[in-house]
């Protein structure tokens, strides 16, 4: 199979690098047969990759070595070659984190917050702490190729800023980018925490399901939709912005964007933890509600049940619309996973169309509470690894 050559020309660095890196090809030989290139144009490629610390070549293990003849030198995907620092910037709690080139965390920090801090007090404590992280795991501020981002709202990836945020006020607008090169000057990338919380799942439901919807219920409600394994955002990155959704049964009650009747007034974190105020419950963040729920609490059990069928009733329609393979479930209300769950499948079983949902999976997240800072650290190593942007990398 002859797959990298191109219209424009034989299979570039980035290219090779792309095959290596996906374990697709292991010996100079593989490179060659799967590319069409000469021997001396491997070889050049491979030069250029081994020169730049982004592949390296040898034996596998030990075994290789002492078995008969000569052992071929193996291509692997060097994923110390570097680090990506990670960030889930919540309202009320932000997670830090520094990864290898392959997505692996390597260390992690959770930052607790005034609620809706402004990003000029907020950003500084980042960087800090995202330089406090690089000490502990021995790297510097040199070794650092991408920093990613994420931010609750409608964000403006371009521009890396945030551009309507309800959760996050005075954010809208400001590039994030200029505090993080206090720090470094790799690039910085900036998506909404649904959207790379989707990407979370590289390693786990996306190498079954392609097309999935990543629900995350929280303080905010929001989708991250993955069709044929792309992320999609939408024309003004709106794309899954499914808690302003209008519902019947918040017909009338404010929402935090200053409209009224979304399902966001009656199921989301904010929402529910008045609701439970109000039942005498003491409870001050929606992390607080879970636990309870979590511990048996009867009117803790109602409240995040409810919210599931509320949320269910808006991903009807997704479900109906984008006919994916899964649903992923995460976010603080998914610690009470069965409790969730259930109202929400409910709600999609009962609404959605019985063939968009004959084979729907719906599961939870892979990477729990650690899900924002492995999708931010994919979507960063997405945006630098990939063959184009390795070829200009090369380039330079």
């Amino acid at each position: 199979m002859r797959v990298m050559s191109t219209p424009s020309g034989p299979a570039t660095a980035g290219e090779v690098f792309s095959l290596i890196r996906d374990g697709l090809v292991l010996t100079r030989s593989d490179v060659g047969r799967l590319t069409g290139l000469s021997r001396t144009a491997v070889a050049a490629r491979l030069t250029t990759l081994l020169d730049s610390g982004l592949v390296v070549e040898g034996v596998l293990d030990e075994r290789e070595e002492r078995s008969a003849g000569r052992p071929a030198s193996h291509l692997r995907f060097n994923r110390d070659a570097g680090v990506v620092l990670a960030g889930a910037i919540g309202r009320s709690r932000t997670q830090l984190g520094v990864c290898d080139l392959d997505g692996s965390v390597l260390a992690s920090v959770d930052l607790d917050q005034a609620v809706g801090p402004a990003a000029g007090d907020l950003m500084p404590q980042v960087v800090v702490a995202f330089g406090a992280l690089l000490h502990e795991v021995g790297r510097t501020p040199d070794d650092v190729r991408a920093v990613g981002l994420s931010i609750p709202g409608t964000v403006d990836f371009v521009r890396g800023a945030s551009l309507d945020s309800p959760i996050m006020a005075g954010w809208d607008g400001v590039e994030l980018a200029p505090f993080v090169r206090e720090l470094t000057p790799a690039p910085v990338f900036v998506d909404n925490d649904a959207n790379v919380m989707a990407l979370s799942e590289r390693r786990g439901h996306l190498e079954r399901h392609r097309d999935l919807l990543f629900v995350k219920a929280s303080t905010g409600v929001g989708v991250g939709i993955v069709s044929g394994g792309q992320v999609l955002r939408g024309a003004q990155g709106a794309a899954g912005e499914i808690g302003h959704t209008k519902v019947a049964s918040a017909e009338g009650l404010p929402c935090r964007c200053g409209d009224a009747g979304c399902v966001e007034a009656v199921a989301a974190g904010w929402a529910l933890v008045q609701s439970a105020q109000e039942r005498g419950l003491q409870v001050e963040h929606i992390r607080d509600l879970v636990r309870l729920a979590v511990a048996g609490d009867p009117h803790a059990r109602h409240l995040v049940r409810e919210a599931g069928r509320r949320i269910g009733e808006a991903l009807a329609s997704a479900v109906n619309l984008l006919n994916p393979e899964a649903v992923v479930v995460g976010g603080d209300l998914a610690e009470a996973y069965d409790t969730f769950v259930a109202g929400l499948r409910e709600s999609v079983y009962s609404q959605a169309s019985a063939l968009a949902t004959r084979s729907l999976a719906i599961v939870p997240v892979t990477h729990g509470e650690l899900s924002g800072v492995v999708g931010c650290a994919a979507m960063a190593i997405r945006e630098v690894l990939d063959s184009a942007a390795v070829d200009r990398a090369l380039s330079r």
